[in-house]
């Protein structure tokens, strides 16, 4: 990147957490493209600085543009800045590696794990496109599109295995309302990600069946207890899991309306199927992706998780709503430490 051009950022691709990033680094000065595959979509943007599809209330800066070409949008990035669902990242990656620079740095905002491996998105990253894991950057933490869009105070972690690196990407997105801070455990940013949505999941049903805030903190306190025994089993921080990417996220995710899986499973806990949820909800929902490549992690390294065992029997159907709450609420009473 020289030093008098603003940076370059490709956005793939125009969902409600890409269209907010792409606002956040086009705010703090970079120049954003954005792709999307329907052209509706990049004619509205180009023309009205609106995205139809999510938030068309709010307008875009003039610096941010579509294209549904991914190679013309990777032109010449600095950034290449990935939103797409975590089990669509291997294939939808292998068509786009060819167009990757040679410097570009690669940031994720997946917060899921893929299913029939259990790499967390960085590693599904370095798998399909050789990229030295110093040039992959994690941005996570409590952050609810709509409220980022409304320009409303947020903040999060950029980790990144170099932390000059992190330092770069954390001045790209660095804006009046959006407060990142670095960080260099990947692994407990991407852990704390998706582990919490399983967690939201477990929170929305409990809300559902008008369980009561007693049971939303109990589930959010051993939640964040079980994501911690995973995170450090596969060589995270502690206090990764205690800052924005653990803690934060997961209260954000848990507690409010706007979050999709806290929804999801307040939808299961009113008493609708996984299938009638899933229709209800409309968008990619990574709790219920994830919860079995996590389980399957968890047991790999000996780790109780019962929270995100309860959920995932749950959602394959191989127990009742009653049938996981008394899991929870029956194991053998024990220390809390």
């Amino acid at each position: 990147m020289t030093e008098h051009r603003p940076a370059r950022a490709a956005v793939l691709s125009a969902g409600s957490w890409g269209t907010a990033v792409a606002k956040i680094l086009a705010d703090a000065g970079s120049t954003v493209v954005v792709h999307a595959r329907r052209s509706e979509i990049t004619d509205a943007i180009n023309a009205t600085h609106r995205n139809p599809a999510y938030f068309p209330d709010v307008e875009l800066p003039p610096s941010l543009t579509a294209t549904t070409d991914p190679a013309a949008a990777l032109d010449g990035a600095d950034y290449l800045v990935l939103s797409i669902p975590a089990q669509a990242l291997r294939d939808s990656l292998a068509a786009w590696a060819p167009h990757i620079g040679p410097d570009t740095v690669i940031v994720s905002l997946m917060k899921g794990i893929e299913r029939d491996t259990g790499l967390r998105a960085s590693e599904v990253i370095a798998d399909v496109t050789g990229v030295s894991t110093d040039r992959i950057v994690v941005l996570s933490g409590p952050n609810l599109a709509r409220e980022i869009m409304a320009g409303q105070p947020a903040a999060a972690t950029v980790a990144c295995l170099d932390e000059a690196v992190a330092r770069r990407f954390q001045q790209a997105c660095h804006t009046s309302y959006f407060r990142p801070y670095t960080s260099t455990d990947v692994i407990g940013c991407e852990l704390g990600g998706a582990t919490k949505n399983v967690i939201a999941l477990a929170t929305g049903i409990a809300h559902g069946m008008g369980l009561g805030d007693n049971a939303a903190a109990m589930l959010i306190t051993r939640g964040l207890a079980e994501t911690i025994r995973l995170a450090t089993a596969l060589g995270a921080q502690p206090t990764t899991l205690a800052g924005l990417s653990g803690l934060g996220d997961l209260v954000a995710t848990c507690t409010s309306p706007l979050s999709r899986n806290r929804t999801f499973g307040t939808h299961l806990g009113r008493g609708m199927t996984v299938q009638e949820a899933t229709a209800a909800t409309r968008q990619t929902t990574e709790g219920v992706e994830s919860a079995e490549a996590i389980l399957a992690l968890a047991r790999a390294h000996s780790v109780e998780m019962p929270i995100t065992e309860a959920i995932s029997a749950l959602l394959h159907e191989k127990a009742t709503l009653g049938q996981a709450a008394d899991a929870l609420m029956q194991r053998s009473a024990k220390p809390e430490h």
